[in-house]
């Protein structure tokens, strides 16, 4: 796969320094040295220590990432909101893990990636996760199809400029129309999947507005919220409404209640939004509330 920008300046520059104001990392640059890549200018090869003028036209050629067979494909068809050559974003239901783990192995969101991209006949097969999700939270995961991408989309997270928002159905009725929940998360001791917030975790930024307070069934008191994370720690929302009081309708591990059927935490990640450089402008995707909150929602 190739890339090609047009160097617009008076003067001179390194090679190194312009490819790393696109992006390319140093572990890139080890990559295409060692792995069948190449560096051009105007077509020809050169070294990173060379110098670039105005208007010449630097391409990178990154090497073909050779498939992981530990990964089994799967075929399972895709829920797919938006592809091109270097972005794939699913709508992930629940139930199903993003990435092969002890608990499962074979049928994943990258197990069926890999299978999605086998259909298509791609060269690289091996899909980069750049936002996961809970396997019982619901909605948009991005994937990135090459690892150029992956290390750009990786930057943004880092700088938590990957904006991402969540629809949640919460136990109680909160009091506030809009809150910033600003505690750090860490693991509980002595158990390996759950969260709490302590002191010495990470820090760890929750906002979120009101859409509607359901305070008709006195024996079902729940607001519908809609969350931005602006940090990624594991089980974050989850984990921040439990600790104020107002845990996940559905979310049994962090003790929200078992109402209205629900056979996991009532969570959907219905929008992202994300600076795609390959176009140089933003990309925002969204998509609808599955069918069981979509009943939660019309009650």
């Amino acid at each position: 796969m190739e890339f090609t920008w047009t160097y617009q300046g008076d003067e001179q520059r390194k090679v190194r320094t312009f490819l790393q104001g696109h992006g390319v990392s140093h572990r890139m640059f080890s990559q295409m040295k060692h792995n069948g890549g190449a560096i051009l200018v105007n077509g020809q090869p050169v070294y990173t220590a060379d110098y670039i003028n105005n208007g010449d036209q630097v391409t990178i050629v990154m090497p073909i990432e050779e498939s992981n067979d530990l990964v089994v494909p799967d075929f399972h068809p895709l829920d797919i909101i938006f592809e091109n050559e270097h972005w794939l974003v699913v709508d992930k239901p629940y139930g199903v893990t993003t990435v092969p783990g002890h608990a499962d192995r074979l049928h994943t969101l990258v197990n069926q990636v890999k299978g999605h991209l086998i259909d298509e006949k791609a060269e690289d097969l091996v899909p980069h996760v750049v936002t996961r999700l809970d396997r019982d939270t619901s909605g948009l995961v991005l994937l990135a199809k090459h690892r150029f991408a992956h290390a750009v989309l990786d930057q943004q997270l880092q700088d938590h400029s990957v904006e991402k928002f969540y629809i949640a159905y919460v136990q109680g009725i909160l009091p506030k129309n809009h809150g910033l929940i600003d505690e750090p998360i860490g693991r509980m001791d002595g158990d390996f999947i759950k969260r709490i917030v302590r002191e010495d975790g990470k820090a760890s930024k929750t906002e979120y507005w009101v859409e509607r307070r359901y305070q008709d069934d006195p024996n079902h008191p729940m607001t519908r919220i809609k969350v931005q994370l602006h940090t990624g720690r594991t089980h974050q929302i989850r984990v921040h409404f439990a600790h104020l009081g107002y845990p996940l309708v559905g979310d049994d591990l962090y003790g929200g209640p078992l109402w209205f059927g629900l056979k996991r935490q009532a969570l959907h990640a219905y929008q992202m939004k994300f600076y795609d450089p390959f176009i140089e402008e933003n990309r925002q995707l969204s998509t609808d509330l599955p069918a069981d909150l979509l009943a939660l929602k019309n009650l």
